[in-house]
């Protein structure tokens, strides 16, 4: 059985969790987005509120001063706060199931908070939210303006489970998968394999070729001996994972297998010597 290098790193765990969590639709954004609209509002009100009730303790300027600085630490300094605390939640994102995050999936930081804060400022509170709908429903992954400015985007974590059928095994590897030597791969890439296969299918056919000659090479490593030549490494993939499965399935079958013998022989024992 051949060794090699242990490549985790190389198989982009970013876009595997990426394939996890769905993006947000268009409008379950908006109605996180009004949730959080009403909330800065109520916020708002309330400081401007706060403010006149000392009005008369203040002077024109200094209350004109202290009332934009409430406005900014609603519009910006909360919102950044929170979705910094949360890693890309607000209470409209928590309501809707919603999180935002990193254009690699990962957790978004202070600077991905405060970039979609401040031009969130220009785009829906001063330009009535049309520059955010209009980028939302232009781009793949429903991006606002301050999503693009950030590098960020708004994921689904809470959506209905769907199980796919797994693939099998193609026909002309079965032979070469049954008498393989097959090593056990590291989580993040046997997790990259079984989802590129499942959405394959929606992928566009230059970055589906590219991605499965990739996954294809990290995972020969811990394959002996070698496909049959010409092999697709889509095939590859698949007859690997095929053969995992089933070796899995079998091995378990066996476990319980003898789990009961035992159990029988322990009971026919109990019972001679009573």
């Amino acid at each position: 059985m051949r060794s090699g290098p242990r490549r985790e790193d190389l198989v982009l765990t970013g876009e595997a969790v990426a394939l996890d969590l769905p993006v947000a639709s268009v409008g379950v954004r908006a109605v996180a987005g009004v949730i959080d609209l009403v909330l800065a509002a109520l916020l708002v009100v309330g400081a401007v509120l706060g403010i006149a009730a000392v009005g008369p303790l203040l002077d024109g300027a200094l209350q004109a001063v202290v009332t934009l600085l409430a406005v900014v630490a609603v519009l910006v300094g909360l919102p950044t706060t929170v979705e910094t605390v949360t890693r890309g939640r607000t209470l409209g994102k928590w309501v809707m199931g919603l999180r935002a995050v990193r254009g690699d999936a990962g957790p978004v930081s202070f600077r991905h908070c405060f970039v979609r804060a401040l031009v969130g400022v220009v785009e829906i509170y001063l330009l009535s939210g049309a520059p955010a709908l209009f980028s939302s429903l232009a781009t793949s992954r429903g991006q606002r303006v301050g999503d693009l400015v950030a590098g960020t985007y708004v994921v689904r974590e809470r959506f209905r489970l769907r199980l796919t059928e797994p693939r099998a095994c193609p026909p002309h590897l079965r032979t070469w998968a049954a008498s393989a030597d097959l090593a056990d791969p590291p989580v993040g890439l046997a997790v990259a394999v079984r989802q590129f296969l499942l959405r394959a299918p929606t992928l566009v056919p230059h970055h589906r070729w590219v991605t499965a000659q990739q996954l294809a090479a990290s995972l020969a490593a811990y394959t002996a001996p070698d496909p049959p030549a010409g092999t697709h490494p889509e095939d590859f993939l698949a007859a690997v994972l095929a053969e995992r499965r089933e070796r899995d399935v079998a091995r378990l079958r066996a476990d319980v297998t003898r789990k009961d013998a035992l159990l029988r022989r322990s009971a026919e024992e109990g019972r001679i010597r009573s």
